[in-house]
């Protein structure tokens, strides 16, 4: 396919959410060149989900490929073992590899929301990796060394802490950088926390006689919390979240980052989200919902998602299909945890934080024993799940 050189386009590709280039004139010279680049991105395989944050990049990969730029995509199925420990505060543990495959179950087509699968290359890196020997990887570590390692903003705070370290951990940016050598990328992308595991890249690949990739990364999208968008704090709005639930989360954020979910998430022009801010949040918050929920399921399901959460949050009314569940009798707290698919300690701070209602009226006593009625009782938890649940009978 032949790459498009349009000023215009390639423009764009260096702007929205983009935080720093490397080297940008190198890659603007082989754009403006015409010529097919081979255009990186790696995601591990750490949740069974994909969020916001991670499509940021995926987003960007849709815009070289749409250029005529050839996608790379690496699922680290080896990498997700060793653990990534970019902007980590502790040590990671590994993954065991029958959980890694269950995280990978629906991963391809969550993926493929966003990128064209049928004209990107698809690898798991446990296809090379799995077979460096130990004299290989010897070589690989002889580029890089313990101070290096030690530059890295979180292993310094750690060491400094006389907190673990792993020689595990110092491998990573190592299996990454070969990644870059086993699919000979031309640029790499991914989050401005992946900058140390990209630049491995540029280091390794002169070694093997290929160019060093060029590196492109972007800003970092806060989750429904403000902290960083991040499966192990539970704070993400994933791309395969059910239209309603989406919604919901999305109208949960504060409201200081509507503008940035806008620029990060949506091709909303930049001179209409200046004019969406001097809206209400409420009314900003909506138009941001439903345009994310259009990018992942369209348009005319993001418009039922807006009148559904309107129904429930505005109007007090239940949820147009409300799930169904059956449960023996049981304290507030057990009761809560299995339904909702929740730890116990979670599901008794929801409900010591009156988060939790019963046919609307709110739970406040963990260890009530909950009774049910033969049409059953509407539990809902947190803002917006909503499950009628009968007892089981024996």
């Amino acid at each position: 396919m032949k790459s498009s050189k349009n000023p215009n386009n390639i423009s764009s590709l260096f702007s929205r959410g983009v935080e720093e280039v490397i080297d940008k004139d190198h890659l603007l010279n082989a754009l403006e060149s015409g010529r097919e680049l081979r255009v990186k991105f790696g995601i591990d395989p750490t949740s069974p989900h994909i969020h916001l944050g991670r499509a940021i990049p995926l987003r960007k990969l849709r815009a070289f490929q749409e250029l005529g730029h050839k996608v790379v995509l690496i699922i680290g199925d080896f990498t997700a073992q060793i653990g990534d420990p970019s902007d980590k505060l502790a040590k990671r543990p590994m993954l065991a590899r029958e959980e890694i495959k269950k995280y990978l179950k629906d991963y391809k087509k969550q993926l493929g929301k966003i990128v064209d699968l049928k004209h990107a290359e698809f690898h798991f890196n446990s296809k090379w990796l799995s077979r460096l020997g130990f004299q290989e990887i010897s070589e690989l570590a002889e580029n890089f060394s313990v101070g290096q390692m030690l530059e890295r903003r979180n292993f310094r705070d750690r060491f400094e802490r006389h907190e673990e370290i792993s020689l595990r951990e110092f491998m990573y940016p190592l299996m990454q950088g070969y990644d870059s050598v086993a699919t000979k990328a031309d640029v790499e992308i991914g989050g401005s926390d992946q900058l140390f595991n990209l630049l491995a890249g540029r280091v390794i690949q002169p070694r093997y006689g290929q160019e060093p990739q060029d590196i492109m990364t972007f800003e970092m999208l806060e989750g429904t919390d403000g902290r960083k968008m991040s499966s192990s704090w539970g704070n993400v709005i994933a791309i395969d979240d059910e239209p309603n639930d989406m919604f919901g989360k999305v109208m949960s954020l504060k409201d200081e980052l509507i503008s940035r979910y806008f620029l990060l998430c949506t091709d909303v022009p930049e001179d209409e989200i200046e004019k969406i801010g001097s809206e209400s949040p409420r009314d900003a918050k909506a138009k941001l919902a439903e345009e994310i929920v259009s990018i992942y399921y369209g348009e005319s399901i993001a418009e039922k998602a807006a009148e559904e959460f309107d129904k429930v949050h505005r109007d007090k009314e239940l949820p147009t299909e409300l799930e169904e569940a059956t449960h023996t009798p049981a304290d507030a707290t057990t009761l809560i945890a299995d339904v909702f698919g929740l730890s116990r300690s979670e599901a008794r701070r929801l409900i010591e934080q009156g988060a939790v209602e019963a046919d609307g009226n709110k739970l406040t006593d963990p260890q009530k024993e909950i009774n049910f009625t033969e049409e059953g009782i509407v539990f809902k938890a947190g803002k917006h799940k909503f499950i009628r649940i009968k007892i089981k009978r024996k």
